[in-house]
């Protein structure tokens, strides 16, 4: 698993560097170690920028971590793997444009290995990305999802079908009924073509993501916004913070398992406010978002 551990922290290091050069601020590192005797080990660095001149906050953390019992969210679609020892490692990143017209965006990328007592280790690789913008541009949704669908394009015609099915079930708010964005792609619990080809898969999406993010914030992160606009961005975003508290496996694997909490809470934005029973105004760009983008259509 060194190649795996190798390509991540690339991975990692080559999205910061570019993303640090639009932004004109450096990223903050913090490596940690877990403490002996905690319930998860391992150890990780999270790089992070806040309050920069593109980014409010802007965060990209690898972990490699080890644990003794696999927690509940990662086995309830796997009962056999129930009290399994385990190991993890990934790139996972959110960054938050301050630009209302800038949408944020969400990348992860990670493989899992369950360890049985008296079996042999059980592989699978997780991942994807997705958009959520907070004023719809139909060039930038065509243009994510053209990039997401090259991606998985030499792994087999159905797996972008069914990768961006899946996203827009995962990345659903189910007390609310609306999806979080626009999607993108997402899957998990990979290892049907193999571990050198799901690993390839793997790096594909990883390193496609600065084609599918770049050119959409370039064209959004200087456009002249209100304070209507900024208003309206924070509402949204407090959808963002309910999504990754009630829904995401992700934020609860890392909490049910020890991990650390600073590294898996960088993905809330820095600000974000909520409104009782608010609505756009008819008519309005911020309804526009609600019923053309926030809604599960083919983007390509």
């Amino acid at each position: 698993m060194i190649h795996v551990r190798g390509w991540l922290t690339g991975l990692q290091q080559r999205i910061v560097e570019a993303v640090s050069e639009v932004d004109g601020k450096p990223f903050r590192a913090d490596a940690w170690k877990k403490e002996p005797g905690e319930p998860l080990q391992g150890e990780g660095v999270t790089m992070i920028l806040e309050e920069g001149n593109v980014f409010e906050r802007a965060g990209c953390g690898f972990s490699h971590v080890r644990g003794s019992k696999l927690p509940p969210s990662a086995t309830q679609h796997r009962p056999e793997l129930v009290g399994a020892a385990f190991e993890a490692m990934g790139v996972s990143l959110v960054f938050h444009p301050r630009n209302p017209f800038a949408p944020t965006v969400h990348m992860n990328v990670r493989m899992l290995a369950a360890l049985p007592e008296g079996a042999p280790p059980v592989y699978w690789f997780g991942g994807g990305m997705d958009l959520t913008p907070y004023y719809g541009y139909e060039e930038d949704a065509v243009h994510f999802h053209t990039v997401c669908r090259d991606s998985l394009q030499r792994f087999g015609e159905d797996k972008y079908p069914r990768f961006k099915a899946w996203c827009d079930d995962y990345f659903f708010l189910k007390h609310r009924n609306e999806p979080r964005g626009i999607g993108g792609i997402f899957f998990d619990d990979h290892f049907e073509d193999g571990f050198d080809r799901s690993f390839a898969l793997l790096q594909s999406v990883g390193d496609h993501f600065l084609a599918a993010y770049l050119p959409i914030l370039q064209r959004r992160k200087g456009l002249p916004y209100t304070p209507h606009d900024r208003d309206w961005q924070l509402l949204r975003r407090g959808r963002y913070v309910e999504f990754n508290l009630v829904w995401d496996r992700g934020t609860h694997f890392g909490l049910q398992s020890g991990g650390r909490t600073e590294s898996i809470l960088m993905s809330m934005p820095p600000h974000a406010r909520w409104a009782y029973q608010h609505a756009p105004e008819p008519g309005s760009r911020e309804a526009e978002l609600l019923e053309r983008y926030l809604v599960r259509r083919e983007w390509v």
